[in-house]
């Protein structure tokens, strides 16, 4: 998974995250970070990164604008300021915000050290969160699981749509279901946390399908859905095909 950790200055709390990311899980994330108005990485930042014993090689500040256009799968927010400026990033799967203070407005001497402690927790957190195998989750899948995912109407079509055309990108869902990027990016993210679609990335677009080790009940209760269903999906298909 692609990750971007956004800060104003790109000096301190997401150089931090992003070296402890890429130190925690470098075979499951790919990390960068960047600034809103960036500033140069802090000398702090360094002094404490290398005292955890973290690699500091190759830090540098860099601007949001440097990867304009890029599709991210979670673009993280560690200020209310960059949250603010970055929230409708165009290709984000998840937008979060992890609002910790600055360490360089602070007076106590070891602001940065308890900076990077709270965000090597929430880091922890996160992998733990993101560790398991989409074989795995796909497998253990229970019917709340499952159903709680069908309640939302913009999964369940995506679903559906999914299931009928056998793969859909995000442009296509965002066409069919007159929806905006960000919104289906986000229930999309859902499903695939969930076990129940496998994505792939081509060129600037990811692409869904159902997990090919998905039960067997769950299939077919999709299957039978569209079968006794027949105009549940005809506006969204419409639209579909009017952009292919």
């Amino acid at each position: 998974m692609n990750v971007l950790f956004v800060c104003t200055g790109n000096s301190a709390r997401s150089q931090m995250a992003e070296t402890v990311l890429r130190s925690m899980a470098p075979d499951s994330f790919t990390v960068a970070s960047a600034g809103t108005s960036p500033e140069g990485v802090d000398e702090r930042t360094i002094a404490v990164l290398c005292k955890a014993g973290f690699d500091t090689s190759g830090l540098r500040s860099k601007s949001v604008d440097e990867f304009a256009g890029q599709t991210f799968d979670y673009v993280i927010s560690l200020c209310d300021k960059a949250h603010q400026e970055c929230k409708h990033w165009p290709h984000a799967g998840v937008l979060m915000a992890w609002d910790f203070p600055d360490p360089k407005e602070s007076t106590d001497p070891l602001a940065f050290t308890r900076t990077l402690q709270e965000i090597s927790e929430r880091i922890r957190l996160f992998v733990l969160v993101h560790s398991k195998s989409p074989s795995v989750v796909a497998a253990t899948l229970t019917p709340l699981e499952f159903y709680k995912a069908l309640a939302d109407e913009t999964r369940l079509l995506s679903l559906l749509l999914i299931t009928h055309e056998r793969e859909l990108c995000v442009c296509d869902l965002m066409a069919a279901l007159d929806e905006s990027q960000p919104k289906i990016s986000r229930h999309l993210a859902h499903l695939r946390k969930s076990g129940i679609l496998l994505d792939r990335r081509q060129g600037q677009w990811v692409y869904y399908r159902l997990h090919p080790e998905l039960p067997e009940w769950s299939s077919n209760i999709l299957r039978l859905t569209l079968e006794h269903n027949p105009d549940y999906l005809t506006m969204a298909l419409k639209r579909l095909s009017a952009t292919c």
